[in-house]
């Protein structure tokens, strides 16, 4: 299996895509005077190569019933999201990201289901998220053998992926562990995460307090693991596929980031974790990465077409989804009237 990238990685537009998610992200912390900015702007590619390549879904209609998962347990970092959703065409509308974590925003400062379209859990103490798509990929494994779906070019029900995104501190917590376990036990290999190790927390370094093996602990509870460089989009993408490849374990794939991508000051240090950039390191990280120092949420022309194309070719492939589903349904009328 091999997956095609619709904008080549390095190319002028995908670079202004990713610069636009990062800076989205630190505008609207900014704005908020509150927020964590550091680790969109260090997963801006990661995350964009799973929505624009992997994930499928129809953002107009956030509910449909055969969609992939998508679970941010490192839920402070929930402007990477918000940027996504609305860049991908959700009924998130730039006005919300401009008021990020005010009072009656749809753009809470942690995700939360029910009040966002597009955000499947609530997430925001660590660990958390991790322990819900864990029951997701579960929930879809036993909706698959209950229907007998059969392989997924079928159309059967069932076959959804989950994907998340998971960074040092819900590698730290009890709830992960446990539900890693159990996801490996069962062998839920339509379960996939990225683990971000930036190496920082929001007090320091991890090592003040975190020195486990997190790929010989994966490995220990029968994950398929692997290993790229978080800047490495191409080698983020064999590894999406090689994933989904490994149909009976849960994957695990660990980047090596950089928290606070592009800020001259602040990158790589706890500053670009919990807080504001600040107006100077803001301009500083702007010119450094390229980017107009005004207007603040600026969303060019390009990236906006870009979003709206790749919008409607997610509908596209949901009507396919959905033909090939009544096929099966057809085929197997008891089965899918149960």
């Amino acid at each position: 299996m091999t997956v095609e990238p619709t904008v080549a990685p390095g190319s002028e537009l995908h670079e202004r895509i990713l610069n636009t998610i990062r800076f989205l992200a630190v505008d609207a912390v900014e704005r908020a005077n509150s927020g964590h900015p550091g680790t969109p702007m260090a997963l801006a590619g990661p995350a964009f190569e799973i929505f624009d390549n992997h994930l499928r879904f129809d953002p107009s209609d956030p509910d449909w019933p055969l969609r992939d998962r998508f679970v941010l347990s490192a839920g402070h970092a929930s402007m990477l999201q918000y940027a996504l959703l609305h860049l991908f065409g959700y009924d998130l509308p730039l006005e919300e990201l401009v008021n990020f974590r005010q009072l009656g925003s749809r753009t809470a400062g942690h995700p939360e289901y029910g009040h966002t379209p597009g955000v499947e859990v609530t997430t925001g103490p660590l660990g958390q998220g991790i322990a819900h798509a864990v029951g997701m990929a579960l929930a879809h494994r036993m909706t698959r053998s209950q229907f007998g779906a059969g392989d997924a070019s079928e159309g059967g029900p069932g076959h959804q992926l989950v994907y998340g995104i998971a960074g040092d501190g819900d590698l730290m917590e009890g709830v992960s562990s446990e539900a890693c376990s159990l996801a490996g036990h069962l062998g839920l290999g339509n379960l996939i995460f990225l683990y971000d190790d930036n190496q920082i927390t929001i007090d320091g370094r991890t090592n003040l307090s975190f020195s486990e093996d997190v790929v010989g602990r994966f490995e220990a509870q029968r994950w398929h693991v692997q290993s790229v460089d978080g800047l490495d989009l191409p080698g983020l993408r064999a590894a999406l596929v090689a994933a989904r490849e490994a149909p009976d374990r849960p994957s695990l794939v660990v980047m090596r980031t950089t928290i606070g991508f592009g800020s001259p000051n602040k990158a790589d240090t706890s500053a670009a974790h919990g807080a504001p950039l600040g107006a100077e390191e803001v301009k500083l990280t702007k010119q450094a990465l390229g980017w107009p120092l005004e207007p603040a949420f600026l969303v060019p022309d390009d990236v906006r077409a870009y979003g709206e194309r790749r919008a409607a070719e997610k509908r596209a492939e949901r009507e396919a989804a959905d033909a090939a589903h009544s096929r099966w349904s057809a085929a197997h009328a008891e089965r899918a009237a149960a």
